[in-house]
C-alpha cells in the first residue's frame, strides 16, 4: 500500500467514464449535424434583408440606367468609341457575353435598353421574382461586359450580388409576389378541399420538396452575399495595411487632391485642412475593414455599420463614387437582423394599416408554406 501511494503521483491512468458520462458527448455531435440540416433545409434566413437586397440593388440600377440615359449611346450604343464589333473580339478572349452585341442596329439597342428599364423596375417591385431575377442578372452582366473599361468596384459588386439574388427567396417579404400569395390564400380558404388522397399525398410532397429547395438555395445564397462582403473588407483592409500611406495616416490626404475624385475641389480642400482628421479617418478606416468580419456575431456590429455607413457616405460626396458607396451600403444592410427589418416596417405609416406588400402570405390550410416563417413571430 506505501509503494501505490508513493508511485500515485508519477502514474496518470485515465479514468474510463462510465455509460451516464458517455452518453451525451456520444449525443452532442449527431444532434448538432441535424441541427445544422434541420436550418439549411427547413428554415430560411434573413428574408428581409434578401427583399432589402433587391429593392436595393433594383433601385439603384434603375437610377443608374436613367441618370446614364442621355449617355447610353456613347456608352453602350452604336455609337460607342467601343463599337460592338471590339466588344466581341475581346468576348471571344475572355468567355464574356452580352445581349447588346447581338445586333449592331439602333433600334435593337433602345430596345434592349427600354427593356432594362422595365426589368429593375419590377425586379425592386418583386414582381414574379424567380423569373425577373434571373433576366435583372442577364440585364446587369450584359451591360457590364458591354461596357467593361468603365466600371469601378460598385460595378462589380452589383453583378455578384445580381448573380447571388438569383438563388435566393428575395421575393418572399416587401413585394408583389407576396401580396398576391396572400390575395389567393384569403380567397382560397372558404373553398373545399380535393377528396382524392393520392393527388393530396403528391400535391404535399411536391409542396415539401419546393420548399426544401428554397431553403437551401436560400440560405446558401445569402451565406455566400455574408462572405463574398466579408472579403471585400478583409482583403480591402488588409490591402491598406501594407501601404506606408494609410500607415502614417496620409492616404486620404493624396486621394482629395486626386482632380479625378474632386467632384466639389472646395470642399475636399476645405477637409483636407484637418490633417488629425485625416489622419484619424485613415487609422479608423483600416481598422473598420480588418475588423469587420470578426465583429458579425455580436452587438458590436451595429456600430461598426453605422461606421461604415458615415465612411461610403463620405466616398459618395467627396470621392464623387455614389454607385460604389450605394452598392457598399446595400451589402451592409445583409447583416441586420429581420427583427430590425420588423420593427422599421412597424413605425412605416401603411403598417399600422396593414398593407398586403408588408405581410407574407400564409399557407392554405392543408399546404405547407413554401418558405416558412422564422423562429421570431412574423405579421403574416
Amino acid at each position: 500500500m506505501e509503494t501505490e501511494q508513493a508511485l500515485a503521483p508519477h502514474l496518470r491512468i485515465p479514468r474510463i467514464p462510465d455509460e451516464a458520462d458517455a452518453g451525451p458527448p456520444r449525443r452532442r455531435v449527431p444532434e448538432r449535424i441535424g441541427a445544422l440540416l434541420t436550418f439549411l433545409t427547413e428554415q430560411p434566413v434573413s428574408l428581409y434583408a434578401a427583399a432589402v437586397l433587391r429593392i436595393g440593388y433594383g433601385l439603384l440600377y434603375l437610377v443608374f440606367l436613367l441618370r446614364e440615359f442621355p449617355h447610353r449611346d456613347e456608352i453602350w450604343g452604336p455609337g460607342s468609341p467601343w463599337t460592338p464589333d471590339l466588344a466581341r473580339q475581346l468576348f471571344d478572349q475572355t468567355g464574356w457575353a452580352s445581349i447588346l452585341t447581338l445586333s449592331d442596329s439602333r433600334p435593337y439597342f433602345e430596345t434592349c435598353y427600354a427593356l432594362a428599364l422595365v426589368t429593375s423596375a419590377l425586379f425592386m417591385l418583386g414582381w414574379r421574382t424567380r423569373a425577373v431575377s434571373v433576366l435583372f442578372a442577364v440585364v446587369v452582366a450584359s451591360f457590364h461586359a458591354r461596357a467593361i473599361f468603365m466600371t469601378d468596384g460598385g460595378d462589380n459588386l452589383i453583378l455578384l450580388m445580381a448573380l447571388y439574388l438569383v438563388f435566393t427567396a428575395c421575393g418572399r417579404r416587401w413585394s408583389l409576389d407576396a401580396r398576391r400569395t396572400r390575395r389567393r390564400a384569403s380567397a382560397g380558404k372558404g373553398e373545399s378541399g380535393s377528396t382524392d388522397s393520392g393527388a393530396d399525398d403528391l400535391r404535399h410532397q411536391l409542396a415539401m420538396s419546393r420548399r426544401t429547395l428554397t431553403a437551401v438555395l436560400h440560405n446558401c445564397g445569402m451565406f455566400v452575399i455574408a462572405a463574398q462582403v466579408c472579403f471585400l473588407y478583409g482583403s480591402a483592409g488588409l490591402y491598406k495595411v501594407q501601404g506606408g500611406s494609410w500607415g502614417n495616416g496620409t492616404a486620404l490626404h493624396y486621394v482629395l487632391n486626386l482632380d479625378l475624385f474632386r467632384p466639389w475641389p472646395e470642399l475636399s480642400l476645405m477637409v483636407d485642412e484637418h490633417t488629425a482628421l485625416i489622419a484619424i479617418a485613415c487609422y479608423l478606416t483600416v481598422l473598420l475593414q480588418v475588423a469587420f468580419p470578426f465583429v458579425l456575431f455580436g452587438r458590436l456590429k451595429y456600430p461598426v455599420l453605422t461606421m461604415l455607413l458615415g465612411m461610403h457616405l463620405g466616398i459618395a460626396v467627396l470621392m464623387g463614387l455614389p454607385l460604389f458607396s450605394g452598392a457598399m451600403i446595400i451589402a451592409d444592410a445583409a447583416f441586420l437582423p429581420d427583427r430590425f427589418y420588423r420593427s422599421l416596417g412597424r413605425l412605416l405609416p401603411r403598417t399600422s394599416r396593414g398593407p398586403d406588400a408588408l405581410k407574407t402570405a400564409a399557407p392554405p390550410s392543408g399546404e405547407p408554406a413554401l418558405v416558412p416563417s422564422q423562429s421570431a413571430p412574423s405579421s403574416h
